[in-house]
């Protein structure tokens, strides 16, 4: 769903209309007269401040609290409020120039995953991760090659997410695995703990590092080329 605000830079009302907005939690962008004049006139709008959901008009001036509240009901997912996603995203903290510790974020891509990948699995954190590395067990990268952004944790192993099941043999028989992949916004490492729960994997043997390569490299740790 995409709400916009469009008016002229000098309207009273629209810093009205964006507080109201933001308290209930609805994504907008502001689309000014005086620097949009084309879209506009394919819409014929002649008032500010308008509300366009999805290009349709759906308030002249300031929506009536019920307009609002309908606007909310059409949010099914919390991925949705979110910043609108850009035209190139990427998944994976870019480097910015030279300086170490320094990156860029993109958080428009992706869909909100649960800290819990399933009821009976328990999730992780990066010092467990840390642990598990330093004993030595197995942790799974479970993304795809083409969404790794050609970086990994440290000692850990790819088995791509939709080949998990047919490859359970190459997972340590006597010893609990982490899965990973590239963060909260990421279903891949979600969608293989339950496909080997389907397949009769025992979720004992299984832990989900959720925070991912984003909240890895957002903390500044250690990754490896691949």
């Amino acid at each position: 769903m995409e709400i916009l605000i469009v008016a002229t830079k000098t309207c009273q009302h629209r810093p009205s209309l964006e507080k109201v907005l933001q308290a209930a939690w609805l994504p907008y962008k502001v689309i000014y007269f005086e620097d949009n004049p084309e879209f506009f006139e394919k819409h014929q709008l002649k008032h500010s401040p308008l509300l366009l959901v999805d290009e349709k008009v759906e308030s002249v001036g300031m929506p009536e609290i019920d307009k609002i509240n309908e606007l909310k009901t059409r949010i099914k997912d919390i991925s949705q409020i979110r910043i609108t996603k850009r035209d190139e995203n990427y998944m994976i903290p870019k480097n910015i120039g030279t300086e170490p510790g320094l990156v860029e974020v993109d958080t428009t891509w992706g869909s909100i995953q649960s800290i819990k990948a399933a009821q009976q699995v328990h999730t992780v954190g990066e010092l467990e991760v840390y642990n598990h590395h330093n004993k030595g067990l197995a942790i799974i990268d479970a993304r795809k090659p083409d969404t790794s952004g050609s970086v990994t944790i440290p000692g850990s192993k790819n088995i791509p997410y939709d080949e998990l099941v047919e490859r359970m043999d190459e997972l340590d028989k006597n010893n609990p695995s982490i899965f990973f992949c590239n963060g909260p916004q990421c279903p891949q490492s979600s969608t293989a703990i339950k496909s080997l729960l389907d397949a009769g994997y025992t979720a004992n043997r299984i832990l989900y590092y959720r925070g991912g390569m984003h909240d890895w490299i957002t903390l500044g740790l250690p990754v490896q080329r691949i």
